[in-house]
């Protein structure tokens, strides 16, 4: 192995990731996607182009991935990380996915000598860009200890959570709240608009009182008020996959999750709709489509 830094997965959060990576580790990134338009322009940037997932693998000492969904994790685990992962390599798993999967992951590789971390991100793709993202890490101490300076390239805050998996258990719980939060922050823009207040004036007063949150300052004022649902943010299909790992967690405890069962009702009707590809916010046009003209 050359002991470069490897990335897998140049979507929109990956791709300032990875450019944080090269601008601020000093090492060579070499780095895979599947579209070649964004794979120039990292490699524009100064990144190596690999060819596969395995290539990545095959010349990496740690290796990034950034990738949409347990399943996109999963084929590049079978396809390429599990056939050609070597002792002594490390694997840092950026996006959230399913609990049990990622435990199964880290068990495969430390058969072979290798390292499987769960660091889920959390934060906004503008967080992303200037390398103010939160990290949410499964691992023991010592190995937490390997991996965070590589992650404060991108991170401002890098939390330990616990052993492998407790990573993505707070970040799925994290989105869970965080979709329950913009569900009641639509309501709540809906009826003040109906009821004569101004929404911008609810949510600008509200941030100075008790229902201030990072999701009314940013998914509320950012989007709902700015009526501003992009396709290239955290979709309304995203978001559903990310609940139904909560979901999950709840059914495997024995917990009655009411509040996230709603949300899902509600996302799985802003699908019907037409709007998987949305930014998650958009469930508001749910809410008061009279407040989203066509």
């Amino acid at each position: 192995m050359s002991g470069l830094i490897g990335f897998i997965g140049l979507g929109v959060m990956g791709e300032p990731i990875c450019r944080n990576l090269l601008r601020k580790s000093g090492s060579t990134v070499l780095a895979f996607d599947l579209a070649a338009d964004t794979l120039a322009r990292i490699v524009a940037d100064g990144a190596t182009a690999a060819k596969c997932v395995g290539d990545v693998v095959s010349g990496s000492e740690i290796i990034f991935l950034c990738l949409p969904s347990a399943r996109h994790v999963l084929s590049a685990f079978e396809d390429g990380i599990l056939p050609s992962i070597k002792s002594g390599q490390t694997v840092i798993d950026l996006g959230t996915s399913e609990v049990g999967m990622t435990r199964e992951f880290a068990r495969q590789l430390a058969e072979k000598g290798a390292l499987w971390v769960d660091a889920p991100i959390a934060r906004t793709r503008q967080a992303a860009q200037d390398g103010t993202l939160s990290v949410m890490v499964g691992a023991t101490p010592e190995q937490f200890a390997k991996v965070e300076p590589l992650i404060r390239h991108f991170a401002t805050d890098v939390t330990l959570c616990g052993d492998t998996g407790a990573g993505q258990v707070i970040k799925i719980l994290n989105n869970m709240v965080l979709f329950e939060t913009v569900n009641a922050l639509a309501e709540a823009v809906a009826v003040a608009k109906h009821s004569g207040v101004e929404p911008r004036l609810l949510l600008e007063t509200l941030s100075k009182g008790s229902a201030d949150s990072f999701a009314l300052r940013n998914h509320g004022m950012k989007a709902i008020i700015a009526k501003e649902f992009p396709l290239r943010a955290f979709s309304t299909a995203y978001a559903m996959k990310d609940l139904s790992y909560a979901l999950a967690l709840g059914d495997a405890a024995g917990l009655n999750l009411r509040g996230a069962a709603l949300m899902r009702t509600i996302f799985q009707e802003t699908i019907d709709r037409g709007l998987s590809d949305a930014y998650f916010p958009v469930i508001a046009k749910l809410i008061d489509p009279s407040g989203f003209p066509q």
